[in-house]
């Protein structure tokens, strides 16, 4: 988000930005990149504390009282989609009051509001009725119809020919590190769905798999919306609940090195792999040729993640000199503004 909030020591405001992150909560995660650090965050953040969607006791609704607080107005939250202030004790209201919107659509997993990714409030926003039906359970990717509420500006958009949703620019990357942190928290264990991330849009609109679109576009909303004090604070508000946190909040350099590198605005990320490696395996030299030229840097690494070599280079050929290393296999990653490139690569 980019809206200018205050969120400091406020006379007369009980809103507080707390954004600490525990000693070593991390350290699980130093020096790894790729599946391995995805793996490592998942030992971090899996076992969370789980809250009921609706209940006499804590629920959903009074965690996203406090996560998503108007810190102008204590009274109210701040709904999601529109940045619209309404007070936060109308919940639903006969469809007078908000609603809680799964901004990973809880069909895709078929989740529900179950305790686990249906009440996980890391990915729980405030929403105005109407909208949240608007979004319905729209894949997310740019498109351009605005979206107008009973006469009013939302600042999203949406579409007549694809079944997808833009949210308002503010809150684009917010989005973004809620889709991320869903597909790196829910990895098909202890029942739970393994979520991920898909690079295009299913045919079946409805389909129950457990993926959301759009990698690219998402990649593309991380980098435009950065992260503000309001998302902090909620991390830490959340964190405060469940006992685990988003770690594409804390360090957003994780999506980068998860799915990355973050497309240049307004380039489309190439999903194909323009490159001849030669020969492979390999003995001391690996010969690297691509489609076309530019700057590039290469890395590679343990088949576990580890990084082990970085070398910046231009052109649309390159000779790494593998000889440090021992046989085995290895990933290689090639990166670009427009390129992404990982492949498995043998030393003999």
């Amino acid at each position: 988000m980019r809206r200018l909030l205050l969120i400091t020591y406020i006379l007369g405001s009980s809103l507080i930005l707390r954004s600490q992150i525990p000693d070593g909560y991390y350290s699980a995660a130093e020096g790894l990149r790729g599946e391995a650090l995805q793996a490592a965050l998942y030992s971090v953040v899996k076992g969370h504390t789980e809250f009921p969607y609706s209940s006499s006791g804590t629920d959903t609704w009074d965690i996203l009282k406090e996560s998503d607080r108007d810190p102008d107005n204590v009274e109210n939250v701040i709904l999601f989609y529109t940045g619209w202030s309404v007070n936060a004790n109308q919940e639903y209201n006969n469809e007078n009051g908000w609603n809680r919107e799964h901004v990973w659509a809880k069909s895709r997993g078929d989740f529900g509001t179950s305790p686990g990714p249906g009440t996980d409030t890391h990915h729980l926003r405030p929403s105005d009725i109407t909208v949240n039906f608007a979004r319905n359970n729209r894949w997310f990717d740019s498109c351009t119809i605005p979206y107008v509420d009973e006469g009013l500006e939302t600042g999203c958009f949406t579409s007549v020919s694809s079944w997808v949703w833009q949210p308002r620019a503010e809150v684009k990357g917010d989005v973004a590190r809620m889709i991320f942190y869903m597909a790196t928290r829910y990895e098909g264990e202890n029942g739970e769905p393994d979520l991920q991330v898909i690079d295009y849009l299913p045919t079946d609109d409805y389909t129950k798999d457990p993926v959301h679109a759009k990698l690219s576009t998402l990649l593309v909303w991380h980098q435009e919306d950065s992260v503000d004090a309001f998302e902090q604070n909620r991390n830490e508000v959340v964190y405060s609940y469940q006992g685990n946190r988003n770690p594409f909040i804390d360090h957003p350099e994780y999506v980068n090195k998860i799915w990355g590198p973050v497309p240049a605005l307004g380039v489309e990320r190439i999903t194909h792999e323009p490159v001849a490696l030669y020969p492979n395996p390999a003995g001391d030299m690996l010969n690297i040729d691509l489609e076309k030229s530019g700057s590039y840097t290469l890395e590679i690494c343990s088949i576990n993640g580890n990084l082990l070599f970085s070398k910046p280079f231009k052109g649309k050929s390159y000779q790494a000199n593998l000889s440090s290393l021992p046989p085995g296999v290895y990933l290689l990653h090639i990166w670009s503004a427009e390129l992404r490139v990982t492949q498995k690569i043998i030393k003999q």
